[in-house]
């Protein structure tokens, strides 16, 4: 069997092929050149789902909605089926939040519809929140977004 490389050998890749986070970015996950000072990567390890609340809120906290979209991201990828619409939608209002800041009002508002209408589906199931009041915490990003 033949390994497959990148057609593209700038990007970064692990053994097996797949991306890694060696560029590094600025705060609301922009690529800078290599050697740029960036900030730190965040780390990708599942967590509980009220460790990954904290986590995200300390990166919001921080200036960083790519970085607690990423941290939701996990969740996303990890949880069990029936709680995917909660997490994407969770990770969409941080998307949301990122294009706010990097300028683009209409990218902000169509994410933010997005994760609304996965939130509300979602809240519809009766699954678990996490704590997480739904309808408040999107009323609040889509407020934002629209100014």
């Amino acid at each position: 069997m033949a390994v497959v490389t990148s057609a593209r050998p700038d990007r970064d890749r692990d053994a097996a092929g797949r991306a890694e986070q060696a560029r590094p970015r600025d705060a609301l996950g922009r690529p800078l050149p290599y050697g740029s000072p960036g900030v730190p990567p965040i780390d990708e390890s599942p967590r509980p789902p009220a460790a990954t609340l904290t986590y995200a809120r300390e990166l919001l906290d921080q200036g960083r909605p790519f970085a607690a979209h990423e941290a939701l991201e996990v969740q996303w990828k990890s949880c069990p089926p029936e709680e995917r619409e909660l997490w994407q939608g969770l990770a969409q209002l941080c998307v949301a939040l990122t294009h706010l800041e990097r300028g683009n009002a209409v990218g902000a508002e169509r994410l933010a519809d997005r994760a609304a209408d996965h939130l509300a589906s979602y809240a519809a199931s009766g699954g678990p929140t996490h704590g997480v009041d739904l309808a408040d915490v999107t009323r609040c990003v889509q407020e934002r977004v629209r100014g």
